[in-house]
């Protein structure tokens, strides 16, 4: 598999877009606001209120949630010049929305002009409010992004945990979609080193790329457990990998078609993080936060169903709409509907059991001199 070619959000806005089954992500990006806001305060007083701040959203995606995030850097930085006494010093803000190249840009770019219209109406002044500049940048972040010294300010949210590659793996991940209880103790290493080398090269890249001071904020889907195979952040694929051997068992799919698919993911622990920032060097931690989204956080209202079973449903097409493009490119077409039919009747029997949750790791960092 090559990750950089398949791995992407459903794009458009059909049934099983991302652009429609993102409120989960919506509530993380609402959850973190603070530590970004705090973050945004203390760049702009040590940069000594600059007239032009270059931003960048590494892992965009498309729909709503990728000019929220711009809306919010925006907002923020206006409200924060407003409190600090600078309300007649103009400044300009380029943000630039990065993703692999197969990513949706083209509805990111038709919503531009009404995004920066609505942006205009809600600034405190017309006249003194940021001006913001939006352009795309296709790439992997696993790579340089950026001209040396250019970024002031860095910004992701749960695209981290996505690996650049599958990891190479001695022993066969057999019955297992991604690390699990009955994962060889060799597929573990395999992940989490890859992980390790991810997120090294990722943080020099950055580290290149960013000016003396300037501010990133990382939110990685992770774990509060010191166990890779726990249940809060291995669960959601176990039951993709139970629906897929159902249909192994029906004859519907080859096993060894199974085994040979892995999700290219891993969920670290704060710990984790923490010690990759240290061992790289370039960053100091300002903030290290643990938190935590139900899974019902995607559900919205929706008449069809009663609420037990709309939690189950709105949480399968927002599944639906991360996994789709990895588990197409990988078993074709004619299998989608009846596997996402199991994945969500799966996620459904399993919320109506207990309280089921992701975990979230939010570290902000500041670019040492």
């Amino acid at each position: 598999m090559d990750v950089s070619q398949v791995l992407r959000m459903n794009g458009g806005d059909g049934d099983y877009s991302y652009s429609n089954n993102s409120l989960l992500q919506r509530e993380v990006i609402t959850m973190t606001k603070p530590i970004i806001e705090d973050s945004l305060t203390n760049l702009y007083c040590d940069m000594n209120f600059p007239k032009t701040l270059i931003m960048a959203d590494l892992g965009c995606s498309s729909g709503p949630n990728t000019l929220l995030v711009a809306s919010e850097l925006v907002k923020s930085i206006d409200k924060i010049r407003l409190e600090l006494g600078n309300s007649n010093e103009p400044i300009e803000i380029q943000i630039y929305l990065n993703d692999l190249p197969h990513n949706d840009f083209n509805t990111i770019f038709h919503s531009v002009p009404k995004f920066q219209k609505k942006l205009t109406k809600q600034m405190t002044s017309y006249s003194s409010s940021p001006r913001c500049y939006v352009s795309g940048v296709p790439g992997s972040f696993y790579t340089r992004l950026f001209l040396n010294r250019s970024i002031h300010f860095i910004y992701s949210s749960y695209s981290l945990m996505w690996l650049s590659k599958v990891p190479e793996m001695i022993n066969t991940n057999k019955g297992n979609i991604y690390m699990s209880r009955t994962s060889p103790p060799s597929v573990i290493k395999a992940y989490h080193e890859q992980f390790q080398r991810d997120f090294m090269t990722f943080l020099k890249c950055r580290s290149e790329e960013m000016v003396r001071g300037g501010r990133m904020v990382l939110t990685l889907l992770g774990r509060q457990s010191d166990d890779p195979c726990s249940k809060e952040c291995c669960y959601v694929w176990d039951l993709l990998a139970l629906s897929l051997n159902d249909m192994v068992s029906k004859g519907l799919i080859e096993e060894e078609k199974v085994d040979s698919f892995n999700i290219p993911q891993y969920t670290p622990s704060s710990k984790e993080v923490s010690n990759e920032v240290e061992k790289e060097g370039s960053f100091m931690i300002d903030c290290l936060e643990v938190s935590q989204v139900n899974w019902d956080a995607s559900t919205d209202h929706n008449p069809i169903f009663s609420k037990e079973d709309a939690q189950g449903y709105n949480m399968g097409k927002c599944m639906r709409a991360v996994a789709e493009p990895l588990v197409l490119s990988h078993f074709g077409e004619s299998i989608i509907e009846g596997v996402f039919e199991r994945y969500t009747n799966n996620i459904k029997m399993s919320m109506s059991k207990e309280k089921t949750k992701l975990i979230n790791v939010t570290v902000s960092m500041t670019r040492n001199g």
